[in-house]
């Protein structure tokens, strides 16, 4: 990406109601007021932050639309540029329409995430802040969300930060005690440095603990809803979506494909997959639907699987669910249609005993809503594998765990070599940590690392 061009893109949705243009870079200020005027302003400094109502006028447009303008000189901009942005009606065609006038006017199309990249060269923010603009926009829960704002106020960057410059005193130590060997320094003593790496490694251990909490937040899970024909699936995924999204009815086998949608549970991304039912079928389509129930069955993260709790032979369904899930983890088991059996209690003043089952089960009644609150529960135990998760203050992604993994391997090296007084050896291993957790918050990151980053983001970002 090349600095001292000025770059514009389009930051609104194509055909939203109203389009924004950002342009940024020197030449911001004068390819504006080429493509804007006003009768009673123009963009300058001394109407700099103000929104101002005028017209953008195109190519051979005499009479020009209406369209409001602001001015934010750097280097409190986003971008720590020059920034201006045009708000004009929306829809596609103007987007383009106002795009190509702007590019016209000596502009350059915005590469993936240049808008940030910029932001991110001009010390607005540091890596892991700008990683989590893409994370805020790709956020799919509330807690994804929550996340991404905290790193974007820098509550992963400043713990790195503070890690890493306690790091470099104790290098600059190591590094003196090499050069001047026979200076009597007031060097801090080697148990002290020894407790701060001591501290350091466990603080860093915990930070790498978070990427599976950050890889869940971030990616999300897939969760499959399985089970015999008829035994709920659909109805329990209409309920977990908040609206009827699969067609149900009391016909077995009325589902004959897979049906994914996203959805956001207890605050957790999550790719919910209804299933075709699964049974003996000479149905060629039913068959081709059960084939891709079990292909789901072996991709999932999570397994709800329905049992009918009203069915004549409930061993037979405690069967079918042991010989397809008998090696498979994370399986929750719900006795559906438990109304059903309060009803016949209530009839024939006898209870019926459920068969035990090795897997977290709960009673539910899809029909009626009961015990969903409780087989979320038990969802949100198992997915983070333990009874409940406050919002993480930090959840580190898969590229800060890489480097994170590689600064705790080389620090009990450094921890033995200074109880030996051996200052290079210590040196070089702090030096690794050091520079792995540059390239975190983008410190000593190379050209390749923030091309493989901002590629990521939306052209508008």
């Amino acid at each position: 990406m090349n600095d001292n061009d000025t770059v514009a893109a389009i930051c609104s949705g194509v055909g939203s109601a109203i389009t924004i243009v950002r342009i940024s870079g020197k030449q911001a200020l004068d390819i504006g007021n080429r493509v804007w005027k006003s009768t009673g302003n123009i963009l300058s400094y001394s109407t700099k932050r103000q929104m101002l109502l005028g017209r953008f006028y195109s190519e051979n447009d005499n009479v020009g639309e209406t369209a409001m303008a602001v001015f934010m000189p750097g280097p409190k901009s986003y971008t720590g540029e020059d920034v201006v942005e045009l708000h004009a009606h929306g829809g596609s065609f103007n987007a383009k329409r106002i795009i190509e006038e702007v590019i016209l006017a000596g502009a350059r199309p915005a590469k993936e995430g240049e808008f940030t990249y910029r932001a991110f060269m001009n010390g607005k923010m540091d890596l892991t802040q700008a990683e989590a603009v893409s994370d805020l926009i790709t956020a799919n829960s509330t807690m994804a969300m929550h996340l991404a704002e905290k790193q974007m106020n820098g509550a992963l960057g400043r713990k790195i930060s503070n890690i890493r410059n306690i790091l470099i005193n104790i290098l600059a130590e190591c590094e003196s005690r090499l050069d001047f060997p026979e200076e009597e320094l007031d060097f801090t003593p080697v148990k002290q440095q020894k407790k701060d790496l001591t501290n350091i490694l466990h603080e860093l251990e915990y930070l790498y603990r978070t990427r599976i909490e950050g890889n869940i937040l971030r990616e999300g899970i897939s969760a499959v809803i399985a089970g015999r024909p008829n035994s709920g699936k659909s109805s329990l995924l209409n309920i977990l979506l908040g609206y009827d999204r699969a067609i149900t009815t009391d016909i077995p086998g009325t589902t004959r494909d897979t049906l994914e949608e996203i959805a956001n549970i207890r605050g957790i991304p999550v790719k919910l997959i209804d299933t075709a039912g699964v049974r003996l079928s000479s149905d060629p389509i039913e068959e081709i639907g059960i084939n891709r129930t079990l292909s789901s069955l072996k991709r999932s993260q999570v397994t709800i699987w329905l049992l009918d709790a009203s069915a004549a032979n409930l061993n037979e369904e405690v069967v079918e669910l042991e010989n397809r899930l008998k090696n498979k983890t994370n399986t929750i088991v719900a006795w559906n249609k438990i109304d059903l059996l309060e009803k016949e209690k209530e009839r024939t003043n006898t209870s019926t005993v459920l068969p035990k089952v090795n897997f977290p089960n709960v009673k539910i009644s899809v029909k009626e809503e009961i015990g969903i609150n409780e087989l979320l529960d038990i969802f949100e135990k198992t997915v983070w594998n333990h009874p409940h998760l406050n919002e993480p203050e930090v959840a580190v992604s898969a590229r800060h765990a890489e480097y994170l993994n590689e600064a705790i391997s080389v620090i009990p090296g450094a921890l033995a070599t200074l109880q030996e007084m051996d200052w290079e050896l210590a040196s070089s291993n702090i030096k690794t940590a050091v520079n792995a957790l540059g390239c975190i918050i983008g410190e000593d990151a190379s050209v390749d690392i923030y091309e493989t980053i901002f590629s990521k983001f939306c052209i508008g970002k």
